[in-house]
C-alpha cells in the first residue's frame, strides 16, 4: 500500500483553513484521547458530530465541552464494538440515513490493546475480543455506513492506524493482526469503490500521549510524546479537502511540522 508523507503534502498552517459548515461528521471512539479532540475540532470548524462510544458518561463530557462553545449541536450513539451485533450496526447505519440524511465523514480513533503478551499465552477470549474490536467492528461500520456516506458528495473515512513496523513486532498479539488486516481492508475497499466520491484512507500519528500508549508500554517516559489534539486539524483538512486519488493510501503523520 502506497504511504504519502503529511509532512510533505502540505504546510502546517493550510490546515487550519477546513471548513466543514453544515457536514455531518461521526466519530468512533469519541471518548478517548484521540477521539475527543477530533470531535472538538470538526465541530469547531462547523461540523454536526456524533458522538459514538460504549461509556455514555464520558460521551456527555465530550458533548458538554462542545455545547459550551457553542459549536453546532453534537449526538451521543452509545455502541460497545466489543459486543454489538451486526444487527446492532445495521441499525446504526439505518438510523443515520433516517435522522441525519446523509454521512459525510467518519473518523475512526477506536482500538483494543490488552498488553503486550507471547501469543503462546494469549488467551482465546481475549484474542478475540482483540480482533472484534480492530477488524470485525470495523468492517461491520463500512458494510453498515456506506449508504449513508454516498448520500454524501464527499463521504470521506479516516482510520487511525499504528506504526506497521512496530505493532507487528513480537508481543503485539491479535492488535498487531488486526491493524495488519486494517491496512488490507482499506486498500481493497478504495479499489472495490473504484471512481466513487466516497473515499478512505489510514493515517499513521507519532506516538501519542495517551492511556491506550501507557497500557502497551507502562515503562515508557512521557518525553517526546506528542498530544493527540496536535493531529486534529490534520483529520478536519482530510475530511474537508482529501483528494480522491488519495483513497485507499496510508499517511504517514510521524513526523509533522
Amino acid at each position: 500500500m502506497t504511504e504519502l508523507a503529511a509532512a510533505d503534502l502540505l504546510p502546517g498552517e493550510a490546515w487550519l483553513g477546513a471548513d466543514l459548515s453544515g457536514r455531518q461528521i461521526l466519530i468512533v471512539g469519541a471518548s478517548g484521547a484521540l477521539g475527543r479532540q477530533c470531535a472538538l475540532d470538526v465541530a469547531a470548524r462547523g461540523a454536526t458530530v456524533i458522538l459514538l462510544g460504549r461509556r455514555v458518561a464520558a460521551l456527555e463530557k465530550v458533548y458538554d465541552e462542545i455545547d459550551a462553545n457553542a459549536y453546532p449541536q453534537a449526538a451521543i450513539y452509545p455502541l460497545n464494538l466489543e459486543g454489538s451485533t451486526p444487527a446492532d450496526f445495521a441499525e446504526l447505519g439505518s438510523r443515520i440515513i433516517e435522522q441525519c440524511g446523509r454521512l459525510d465523514g467518519v473518523v475512526h480513533c477506536a482500538g483494543h490493546l490488552h498488553g503486550l503478551t507471547p501469543i503462546e499465552y494469549f488467551e482465546p477470549e481475549e484474542w478475540l475480543r482483540s480482533l472484534q474490536v480492530g477488524l470485525n467492528a470495523p468492517f461491520l461500520l463500512m458494510k453498515s455506513l456506506l449508504p449513508a456516506l454516498r448520500l454524501s458528495d464527499r463521504g470521506t473515512v479516516v482510520f487511525f492506524l499504528d506504526d506497521e513496523e512496530r505493532s507487528t513486532r513480537a508481543f503485539w498479539g491479535a492488535y498487531g493482526i488486526s491493524q495488519a488486516a486494517l491496512r488490507a481492508m482499506i486498500g481493497m475497499l478504495a479499489n472495490e469503490w473504484g471512481n466513487e466520491s466516497t473515499r478512505l484512507m489510514g493515517l499513521v500519528p507519532a506516538p501519542l500521549a495517551s492511556q491506550f500508549r501507557r497500557k502497551a508500554i507502562v515503562s515508557e517516559s512521557p518525553d517526546g510524546l506528542v498530544q493527540p489534539a496536535k493531529y486534529a486539524p490534520l483529520v478536519s483538512w482530510l475530511l474537508a479537502n482529501a483528494p480522491r486519488e488519495w483513497s485507499g493510501r496510508v499517511i504517514d503523520a510521524r513526523r509533522l511540522p
